[in-house]
């Protein structure tokens, strides 16, 4: 497996130099489509400054991940450990991080790097910051259920100017960019184009576990609950791409982590979506918070819904 990953490692970094050559030749066509099509985008979002050549470098991070966990998936003896928040972890999780890191390094090595199996590392006052979840739905992956995802955030300042939502073993993978459309392996997709009352919304959520945190959380999730047509559990991160695509009509969260609520952002503000916390405020991940250990691991709720009526309801509900 470690020759596999140093083998996979080398070919990503030469499709991802080959793909910054290209986007050199192409930039001026693309940026215009690009902020043509993202002025229709919802008014939540923000355009980033985005690093020459970052978006390939998110592609070849998703490659690399893929090239890594996919041999680990559905084997026989699978080794896996508990954390100390009694969640799992498996080889493959530390393997497609530790790749993902070293791709990274290469290519901006003045960025930071979060991730969750590593914590931070780089700059502490880095600019920009990458962050990872090699593995979103481990408890899928042990399981041989093919719906967890790679979540890959480049944040400039605290804000996420790029997301990818990326399964593997299906083969979708949702890229959200600041100035650009979403898109779902090369298609652009919305989800703002249909108008849901939330008392019809199908709404994702990973577990109902996740909302025992403290009485409060609990309450405000079962009003939540109770306002919309039905409750869906089990989809993990990719439940955002299905919103992102128009499929589903919200997920709404608790007890995230950094690294899995950073991607979703650019993906569905770039679909027209909107996606805050239960207060309403947006998402963003200062870097003094992601090098302090004590902050660090901080838990969040979200809320993602496909269009911003819709999550005017859903706040509402959580009140």
């Amino acid at each position: 497996m470690a020759a596999l990953c140093t083998r996979s490692l080398a070919r990503s970094y030469r499709n991802f130099t080959l793909a910054a050559r290209t986007a050199a030749t192409t930039s001026t066509q693309r940026t215009t489509r690009g902020m043509a099509a993202a002025a229709a985008t919802s008014s939540t979002a923000e355009t980033v400054p985005l690093p020459s050549g970052a978006r390939e470098l998110a592609m070849a991070l998703a490659d690399t991940a893929a090239e890594t966990t996919k041999p680990y998936f559905r084997a026989r003896n699978l080794v896996r450990d508990t954390k100390s928040d009694a969640s799992p972890v498996t080889v493959a999780d530390r393997a497609a991080e530790m790749a993902m890191r070293k791709l990274i390094e290469q290519t901006f090595p003045d960025h930071g790097v979060f991730g969750e199996e590593a914590g931070y590392s780089g700059a502490p006052d880095a600019s920009y910051v990458w962050i990872l979840d090699p593995i979103d739905g481990t408890k899928s992956f042990i399981t041989g259920k093919p719906l967890f995802v790679t979540l890959i955030a480049l944040t400039c300042e605290g804000k996420p100017c790029i997301g990818v939502i990326d399964q593997p073993v299906i083969g979708e993978r949702w890229v959200g960019a600041s100035g650009h459309p979403t898109t779902c392996n090369g298609e652009q997709v919305r989800c703002d184009d249909v108008e849901v009352k939330l008392s019809d919304a199908y709404v994702f959520a990973t577990t109902p576990k996740m909302f025992d945190g403290s009485p409060e959380t609990r309450r405000r999730f079962d009003a939540m609950s109770s306002a919309c047509r039905e409750v869906l559990y089990g989809c993990d991160g990719f439940a955002y791409g299905l919103v992102a695509s128009g499929h589903a009509d919200a997920v709404c969260e608790a007890d995230l982590g950094v690294y899995d609520a950073a991607a979703l952002v650019p993906v569905l503000e770039g679909a027209g979506g909107v996606i805050t916390d239960w207060q309403g405020e947006s998402l963003r991940f200062d870097p003094s918070i992601l090098v302090n250990p004590e902050t660090s691991g901080d838990k969040l709720t979200v809320l993602a819904t496909r269009n911003g009526a819709l999550h005017k309801e859903a706040l509402l509900a959580l009140e």
